[in-house]
């Protein structure tokens, strides 16, 4: 059983700053994800050629089971609001999402404060730099899955880049995973790093290796979190890889876990 997770930066690249359906779908078809959440989702937006990157994405893993959760309508960096149910959904919209070749027994979506106040960010690709942004809203995303290890809780998130308020979301993310049945993983981009994540869930983490910057990553963001909770379940890891990606400012976390076969 392969989970991922992926930072997808709407699908740019950071050599040209463009973004092409061919080159997405080939790095998340390279990740070979059972269960793949993405972080940074676009769809319909005129940036990203008006795509639906979450249908994209399921397709390139011939996924059964996907869904989009926007967390704003709009276009981030530009006029936007935070997304409400009975927003437009023909505009467009930015969120994160989660694809799964495993049948969903059962969704939740859980809505995490947004941070108050602006934050320095940086912008990377050309003509990035620093800027001061605007927090946007964030979702947890969870289902319960039917793997080869029985059902499973999987959920992927995106948390704020503010310090401090990431730390305040993801308790509100584990409170509410603990609704769902064990065991239970979080996939992520969680603006921590690994001992902070580890320290504050009491998760254990399922991989671990440096995942961003891209080109050459010197910190682990983002993560695979596996709560100790009939965590036996999920077998042993036997692989964990952040491979380059020809897209984004992330490199992709994927985790191989062997578990023990149940009807």
């Amino acid at each position: 059983m392969h989970l991922a997770t992926f930072n997808l930066l709407h699908g740019r690249s950071l050599s040209d700053g463009a973004v092409h359906a061919d080159r997405v779908a080939a790095a998340v078809a390279g990740l070979n994800a059972d269960v793949l959440g993405l972080q940074e989702v676009d769809r319909a937006q005129p940036r990203s050629g008006r795509l639906d990157l979450t249908a994209l994405a399921a397709d390139a893993l011939g996924a059964r089971t996907h869904r989009f959760a926007a967390t704003i309508a709009g276009t981030p960096g530009q006029a936007w609001q935070p997304w409400r149910a009975g927003t437009d959904d023909i505009g467009p919209q930015y969120g994160i999402a989660l694809i799964s070749r495993y049948r969903a027994r059962h969704w939740q979506l859980t809505r995490l404060p947004a941070a108050p106040v602006r934050a320095p960010v940086w912008v990377p690709g050309p003509g990035g730099g620093p800027v001061l942004a605007r927090d946007e809203p964030r979702v947890l995303l969870a289902a319960v899955l039917d793997t080869p290890a029985g059902p499973v809780t999987v959920a992927t998130t995106h948390l704020s880049f503010v310090p401090g308020w990431n730390l305040h979301q993801l308790r509100a993310a584990v409170r509410a995973l603990r609704a769902l049945p064990a065991p239970r993983v979080l996939l992520g981009d969680l603006n921590l790093p690994a001992w902070a994540a580890r320290a504050l869930t009491g998760w254990r983490p399922l991989g671990r290796a440096a995942t961003y910057p891209g080109p050459a990553p010197r910190i682990q963001l983002d993560h695979a979190l596996a709560d100790r909770r009939d965590a036996d379940r999920l077998g042993p890891v036997v692989q964990v890889r952040a491979p380059r990606v020809p897209v984004s400012d992330h490199r992709p976390l994927v985790v191989h876990l062997d578990p023990p076969h149940r009807p």
